[in-house]
């Protein structure tokens, strides 16, 4: 068969492509030959010379001439009719490169071409870490606290000081003992002044997680960052309980835990330890600290007997720890109240120390807060402490060298209460045992008459202050239970601005809790957003708390921004209501459902046994006023009066308190306005229910009182 013969191949089909277009750059030429010229080649002739066979059984295919050369070779021709090689090209076109010349009279730099430039993306943490590293060696060369940390104070980012501790020490570590002690002093020297003690303890925590990572160069690391770790100890930067704190945080097989070792057992546990520690590296100033405070007491001396300013501000300067000033201030005071005519004498040394700028205001703070914090302990040998103390205060605060807004308000201004003092520490003392007692009972009834019994509501919060602080000790069992009584205290007897006070007097002493429990600012946190999930504080109780605080409580400010980002997270509330493993581990709206549920098979069932068993699984006493808003809503639009039967069995077997049940009828009292627009009759059942409540004393006498207010 010859079928086959009308198909064409490939390429043979390419070739066809191509010769419409090369017939046309042949008819666009002079010179070419026109299809009736005697040198023109019929198209099937051209179609054999490229091996085509026409289709048989056809009239013929129109095909045009493909531009051949003399060689034989096929050229193939550019379609926008600049031609190829030996041809002249398009118009304008010049064989010669176009150059821009900058010394033309006519060149214009827009002309030049475009260069693209890669540039990195500038990241804020990679800037601030150079600009630390150069501070740190600016001042291992010229020895320059001041100058240091003035620096690193005007570096601002707040967020990133944990940083500087981390590269500061890190950097010491691999030069000689000289820098090593000169960090040890510029630690000192930031401690409080520039970088709060919260980020110096992360800082070390940092340190001491990436001990495997450092020992990769510098191989004494656990030796060196031991050394470091116990000279912060001994330099009251560090509280002694942040080795056995970390310690549960790292892996026993890491060498942050060697590290943690070496410090506690060879270095602190070591007799004259802190003589040790401090001379190991050769001392800037070959003191210990004892010789300070005794070179301290000599120079106050001999300037109580001659009287000169200027060379006890001199000896001052000379002693070369400014970090250690808040011991002038308070040996200074000691030594004024011991002697009473000496009195102008020191607040004239402290003014003039203050103007000049040789003590600084946060050193000036200190040491009064130092001295408020020991008068206890001084009245015993110096009776008229507090009256002395007292005066000197607001004296020093009106001439303008005392910082009045940085003095705490827990009895640090000078101002004493007398008997109520005495009133205080005995409440403090009474409610630590009732804490103690209910973490091991668990009674949130016995606690609450216990505090009913101890008849002072106005101390309700330091309760909550004390309440929590224990907790925060504790391990997860306790945080749950105090979380838990919090919520029963704030239905029972507890208002919200007394939580309020309580969670702004936390918070104010954040700074000292945190040396005894590491991690009180996070812990402090998830109680905010605990109480907040709990409906024990609204969410804009948050930033009535934070308006609260005094300027200078950065770390209070910070718990309170985590607080609030606990809180906007994603399932926070079942989050945080399961934070510490949870008592039910139910939100809010779950434990309704659940008590909506359980009085919806007790209204088809009537098994009062099995009702209360379901109440009581619930587990949440202080939530049972749910249970008896639900149960009279319901027993008003099923008109049935069975769920009284079941209030009934509750009261009597004490698993609603009747404290539980008053804060139930109030609400209902509160929303009865609207529960009339769904029940109209609302109001008569309710005053049904509220006689009926009554004469069982279900309610407290003082619900009464308030209702028919």
């Amino acid at each position: 068969m010859e079928s086959s013969e009308g198909f064409l191949t490939e390429q043979q089909r390419e070739m066809l492509d191509i010769a419409p277009v090369n017939m046309e750059v042949l008819s666009s030429s002079p010179k070419s030959p026109t299809l009736k010229s005697p040198g023109a080649k019929s198209s099937s002739v051209l179609l054999s010379e490229h091996h085509v066979k026409a289709p048989s059984g056809g009239a013929g295919i129109a095909v045009r001439h493909v531009r051949r050369t003399h060689s034989g070779k096929h050229i193939r021709v550019k379609k926008d009719g600049a031609g190829g090689k030996g041809t002249w090209g398009k118009l304008l076109d010049t064989d010669v490169e176009s150059r821009l010349d900058r010394n033309d009279p006519n060149y214009d730099s827009g002309e030049e071409p475009y260069e693209l430039v890669g540039t990195a993306v500038s990241d804020p943490l990679d800037d601030y870490k150079k600009s630390v590293v150069s501070i740190i060696e600016e001042y291992f060369s010229t020895a320059d606290v001041e100058l240091a940390a003035s620096d690193l104070k005007e570096l601002g980012s707040t967020e990133y000081h944990p940083y500087i501790i981390k590269r500061l020490v890190s950097m010491a570590m691999d030069r000689h003992d000289k820098e090593k002690e000169m960090t040890s002093v510029l630690l000192s020297a930031l401690y409080a002044d520039v970088i709060i003690p919260t980020q110096i303890r992360q800082g070390f925590y940092m340190l001491v997680e990436s001990a495997d990572d450092l020992a990769v160069d510098i191989p004494d690391t656990v030796d060196i960052l031991a050394l470091f770790v116990a000279r912060a100890v001994v330099d009251d930067i560090l509280p002694p309980a942040f080795i056995a704190r970390v310690g549960k945080m790292v892996p026993e097989s890491s060498k942050g835990f060697q590290v943690l070792q070496t410090a506690e057992k060879r270095y602190l546990s070591a007799p004259h330890h802190a003589e040790l520690v401090e001379r190991r590296w050769g001392g800037s100033t070959q003191f210990t600290v004892e010789e300070v405070k005794k070179r301290i007491a000599d120079l106050l001396r001999e300037y109580v007997e001659s009287g000169d300013t200027v060379e006890a501000c001199r000896c001052i300067r000379q002693l070369e720890v400014p970090f250690f000033y808040h011991e002038v201030v308070k040996r200074a005071l000691v030594l004024a109240m011991e002697m009473q005519s000496a009195e102008p004498l020191i607040l004239k040394l402290l003014k003039e120390a203050a103007e000049e700028g040789l003590i600084s205001s946060s050193q000036m703070v200190k040491g009064f807060s130092r001295m408020a914090e020991s008068i206890d302990d001084l009245s015993l040998d110096i009776p008229s402490v507090k009256t002395s103390f007292q005066s000197i205060v607001p004296r020093a605060i009106s001439e303008g060298w005392l910082d009045a807004s940085s003095l705490k308000a827990t009895g640090e201004n000078g101002q004493a209460n007398g008997p109520d003092d005495e009133i205080l520490k005995q409440y403090k003392k009474q409610i630590e045992s009732i804490i103690h007692e209910y973490f091991l009972s668990d009674d949130i009834p016995e606690l609450i008459q216990s505090l009913k019994d101890l008849g002072q509501p106005e101390f309700n919060p330091v309760f909550l202050k004390k309440l929590i602080t224990l907790a925060m000790d504790r391990k997860n069992k306790e945080k749950e239970m105090a979380s838990v009584l919090l919520s029963a205290l704030h239905i029972e007897i507890f208002s919200t601005e007394d939580i309020v006070n309580g969670f702004v007097m936390l918070l104010e002493s954040l700074e000292d809790t945190a040396l005894d429990i590491l991690d009180a600012s996070n812990e402090l946190a998830l109680f905010l957003a605990r109480a907040v999930i709990d409906d024990v504080l609204a969410p804009l109780n948050l930033a009535e708390i934070s308006n609260r605080l005094p300027p200078n409580c950065s770390s209070g400010a910070e718990t309170i921004c985590t607080a609030q980002s606990l809180r906007s997270a994603r399932h926070a509330g079942e989050r945080i209501l399961r934070c510490w493993g949870g008592g039910t581990g139910w939100a809010v709206e779950d434990a309704k459902d659940k008590i909506q549920k359980l009085l919806e098979e007790f209204e088809s069932s009537g098994v009062l046994s099995e009702a209360c068993r379901c109440i009581r699984e619930l587990g949440m006493p202080f939530f049972n006023h749910e249970v008896v808003k639900k149960a009279l809503v319901m027993a008003m639009e099923k008109k049935n009066d069975r769920m009284l039967d079941l209030l009934q069995a509750c009261f009597s077997e004490g698993l609603i308190t009747i404290n539980q049940m008053t804060k139930g009828f109030g609400r209902i009292n509160d929303g009865l306005e609207d529960l009339a627009l769904d029940i109209p009759n609302a109001n008569d059942k309710f005053t049904f229910y509220l006689e009926h409540a009554k004469e069982r004393g279900w309610l407290l006498q003082s619900f009464g009182l308030r209702d028919a207010s």
